[in-house]
């Protein structure tokens, strides 16, 4: 009996240990076929690219996709199960990187306006979409579907609150209420004219571009002074700039009653009446 106990005690443990052994064997073999899927979905969206870059999104169907892709179209519907699905899911990837770079830090040399940071942000965003013909037939061609569009809307709505920290950590700025809408609305002008110009040229040609900023400068000048005095950049200043999804939803619905006011003394953006 006194035996019995330690036998049956490394009994237990030696039951236990093939379980714990086989633990770490599971979560290896779930994540490459994660990264598998990944891969795939990442090879859907490329070849959706390529095919709005060459045509309207009415001429194609996700068998066009399938075949552009190389990956089997039952697959193909596994992850998007029509081609708007396709059309959304690349509208915001193209968000992500039109957003990631919005917020790149202006230096060498740094803007000594706010006009100028408005001109080279602006200059860059064009730059970027010219040169991704399927994010101008995406976010600027006619037959835009309602999902695409508000994942542009959200898209701008996050640069929107972006920007209004970036104008903080470059500028003194006083307190403007409803600064980020203001900044929103300014973006959905510009759209416009870029809209405009796609509709004429194909593309956001350089007069387009400026005329686009000029309406956004001359409507801002509405909240903002002409003069804004530089400050100098400082790290905490600067790494609050970027904002998750999550906060631009927050925002949005705390919004929803009145303009967003953001200031140089605030971490968010906190709701304020009109």
């Amino acid at each position: 009996m006194t035996q019995s106990g330690p036998a049956g005690a490394s009994r237990r443990k030696g039951a236990v240990q093939p379980a714990m052994e086989q633990e770490p064997t599971v979560g290896h073999a779930t994540r490459p076929m994660r990264r598998r899927g990944q891969a795939r979905a990442a090879l859907i969206l490329d070849a959706t690219e390529g095919l709005l870059a060459e045509r309207s999104a009415a001429d194609i169907s996700l068998a066009d996709i399938a075949a552009a892709s190389g990956v089997p179209l039952p697959s193909v519907y596994h992850f998007f199960p029509n081609r708007n699905a396709a059309f959304e899911a690349l509208a915001l990837r193209f968000n992500e990187e039109i957003y990631r770079r919005s917020i790149e830090v202006l230096t060498d040399p740094e803007p000594h306006t706010w006009q100028e940071l408005l001109d080279r942000k602006h200059r860059r965003a064009a730059e970027f979409q010219n040169g991704r013909p399927a994010a101008l037939r995406l976010f600027l061609g006619a037959g835009v579907s309602v999902a695409v569009r508000n994942a542009d809307l959200t898209g701008n709505a996050r640069i929107a609150l972006s920007r209004a920290r970036m104008f903080e950590a470059y500028f003194q700025i006083p307190p403007i209420p409803g600064f980020v809408t203001s900044l929103e609305i300014a973006a959905a002008a510009m759209d416009g004219i870029w809209a405009l110009s796609y509709g004429r040229h194909g593309c956001i040609t350089e007069h387009y571009r400026q005329e686009a900023t000029a309406a956004t400068i001359a409507y801002l000048r509405r909240f903002l002074p002409e003069f804004l005095p530089r400050r100098p950049l400082e790290p905490a200043m600067l790494a609050r700039i970027a904002v998750s999804p999550s906060e631009v939803s927050l925002s949005i619905t705390g919004s929803q009653g009145g303009a967003t006011e953001l200031t140089a003394s605030n971490t968010r953006a906190t709701p304020t009446s009109t």
